[in-house]
């Protein structure tokens, strides 16, 4: 019985042994027709799908593995031809090819391009770039899986002996042209060697991409640099974002690419020296970073993206730990926290990129700190999103400063508005100064009134209110654009006094930080920084200060107005140029402006922050002053331009 089993078992293997012989002696007899065929399947899907006509004069296979095309060419209608190929040779995995797979040995590429063209009728790769609806099945997407299939793929693709001449990728996009002309493309025994010619309007120069590179393990150590030891611009940015941007050299590793326990690790670290950027929303100079290093670690999970905490994000001397992830279960769910170890403080200031925090040029400190930030939004319960920063320090002092020194805040010292890029007419904040008003000279009315309009917790935050940024990120994220600020009166005191008003990033960060240090260095006293904020806000056309306004709008001193006069006053604060739109006369309020005024009313009255008796015959508006000739005029429409505006938004 064993034996006729045996005999059984060797006959069927013969049998399997014979029909794979014959397959493979099929394929390699019909494999130019089976060529063909899919030259046509190609062909007439780019036709149905990207209106593309591809065409090849010469396709055959050379024995069995190595196949040569000769005249390829990818054409939309109507526009520019989009790849031009004169010759390409390549050898695939026979044993891939089987399965269905495709896994390239050799590529010898000689002359031909990639353009990209892009005209004010449209342009040649616009078809690609459309998303097709396709019919998927109700099953969830497993991220671990595709990530991990298309890696592969492309990783197939990507030869292990590869000869590139003559082969280029243009851009011209409405007449802004690069050129990247690969004089030397080779990879050979794992080892990368590329020279690129790039060249674009107004310069030329030369890349290097060297190293090495294995496919087939995943794994890669690449350097790109120029090889005249020059800085590499990059082209086209400045052109088409006014972005000019540059840097020394860049430094990839990939050291793990792999599936393990069903999810997909990705490891490595990137690295670049001297980058420098230069665009008008950044900074009003060059920002310069001399080294920079990201080591990171990457989990994909079937529901899962994230970068794991061990991760590690060094910028100079400062290193900091991100976590970043996204997780696809019932909810959408985004999270994002950021350590930073204890480290010197001296050592913060002095590896912040130059040019960004140009104030903080010259700052020494002492002592240390270390920092934390935990956010998380969750996209079907908004309102819980998670938003807590802690910066712990030991010993920190401000020894010295430098472009902006908050000391300045405490004596007299001069103050100049700056409207539309232009320095308005200097204001003393001081005693010198006539108008100057102390604030017990100023009406508590007054004080109570902005303080609830503008920044009801000023006397308790130091600087920054926790609430407030969460439901700033909460409506911006649902307006999906920079639709609300969290300005505190700290922060609009410390852009004006010692920053400026341009909106750059630069100005964004360097005002988080001034805050911080005043706030929580204790070089000011609340009241002090609320007495220079009255005394150098704007209320008006070229009106300056509680003290110059209360005459402008009442003829009275500040610490005579009552609470009507205090209401209009706090509530022309987001647009005191254009007070006019607020008044039916000198006398009333328009009704819009009426019910803001008794909206804020109620709410003081219910924080008791007043009572009856204070609005007991003391409701009298009377535009008496000067402004009362501005109320001939028709009212135009002005933006935000007081200090409370927070003008940041790109």
């Amino acid at each position: 019985m064993k034996r006729k089993n045996k005999k059984l078992l060797f006959r069927i293997l013969k049998v399997c042994g014979f029909l794979t012989l014959l397959g493979i002696v099929l394929v390699f007899v019909f494999r130019n027709t089976l060529l063909e065929k899919a030259i046509h399947r190609i062909d007439a899907k780019m036709e149905r799908d990207y209106q593309c006509n591809l065409n090849i004069a010469k396709a055959e296979f050379h024995g069995l593995t190595n196949i040569e095309f000769q005249q390829i060419t990818l054409v939309p209608k109507k526009a520019d031809t989009l790849v031009r190929i004169d010759e390409l040779k390549t050898s695939v995995s026979f044993w891939k090819l089987l399965v269905g797979d495709i896994q390239l040995g050799k590529l010898e590429v000689n002359k031909g391009y990639i353009q990209l063209v892009k005209t004010k009728n449209g342009s040649n790769f616009e078809a690609f770039l459309r998303s097709k609806k396709e019919k998927t099945d109700n099953a969830e997407v497993n991220y671990a899986k595709l990530l991990n299939r298309i890696s592969s793929n492309l990783l197939d693709l990507v030869p292990t002996d590869m000869h590139v001449k003559g082969f280029a990728f243009k851009i011209n996009d409405k007449g802004h042209k690069v050129v990247f002309d690969f004089n030397q493309l080779a990879l050979a025994d794992k080892k990368l060697n590329t020279l690129i010619q790039v060249t674009s309007d107004g310069f030329s120069q030369q890349w290097a991409i060297n190293g090495f590179a294995d496919p087939r393990d995943r794994k890669a150590d690449l350097e790109f640099f120029n090889p005249e030891s020059d800085t590499i611009r990059l082209p086209y940015l400045d052109q088409k974002f006014n972005l000019k941007a540059g840097f020394k050299s860049i430094h990839f590793n990939l050291d793990n690419l792999s599936m393990n326990s069903g999810k997909l690790h990705i490891d490595g670290y990137s690295s670049i020296q001297n980058l420098k950027v230069n665009h008008p929303k950044i900074a009003s100079k060059d920002v310069v970073i001399k080294n920079a290093r990201f080591d990171y670690r990457w989990i994909i999970g079937p529901r899962l993206m994230a970068l794991d905490s061990t991760s590690t994000v060094q910028l100079n001397n400062i290193k900091c730990h991100p976590h970043v992830s996204y997780t696809n279960e019932t909810d959408k769910v985004y999270a994002f926290k950021l350590t930073i170890p204890k480290m010197k403080a001296n050592d913060f200031i002095t590896s912040l990129p130059t040019g960004l925090f140009r104030h903080f040029e010259g700052m020494e400190a002492q002592g240390d700190f270390s920092y934390t930030l935990n956010f998380a939004y969750n996209n079907h319960k908004p309102n819980d999103i998670i938003f807590d920063s802690k910066l712990k320090p030991e010993g920190l002092k401000i020894t010295k400063y430098g472009e902006a020194d908050l000391n300045k805040i405490n004596g007299e010292f001069v103050y100049r508005a700056i409207d539309n890029g232009v320095a308005q007419r200097p204001i003393v904040v001081g005693a010198s100064n006539p108008n100057f008003t102390p604030l017990q000279q100023i009406s508590p009315y007054l004080q109570k009134c902005v303080l609830t309009s503008e920044d009801p917790s000023f006397f308790t935050h130091r600087g920054f209110i926790n609430s407030a940024f969460k439901q700033s990120i909460v409506k911006n994220i649902k307006t999906k654009k920079f639709a609300r600020g969290a300005s505190t009166i700290s922060m609009q005191l410390v852009k004006n006094v010692f920053l400026t008003r341009e909106k750059t990033l630069s100005r964004k960060l360097e005002e988080i930080l001034l805050v911080y240090i005043l706030e929580n260095n204790r070089i000011s006293t609340k009241e002090r920084m609320l007495e220079v904020y009255f005394n150098i806000i704007e209320w008006g056309p070229n009106v300056y200060g509680i003290g110059e306004a209360s005459r402008f709008y009442f003829n009275k001193m500040p610490q005579d107005l009552n609470v009507n006069q205090c209401l209009f006053l706090a509530s022309i604060i987001p647009k005191p140029k254009g007070f006019m739109s607020r008044l039916e006369n000198a006398e009333k309020f328009k009704p819009y402006a009426q019910q803001h005024n008794d909206f804020l009313m109620r709410l003081m009255f219910k924080r008791n922050l007043i009572t009856e008796s204070d609005t007991i015959g003391n409701f009298a508006l009377d535009i008496s002053g000067p402004a009362k000739m501005y109320l001939r005029q028709k009212p135009i429409a002005v933006q935000n331009d007081s200090l409370s505006v927070d003008d940041f938004d790109f």
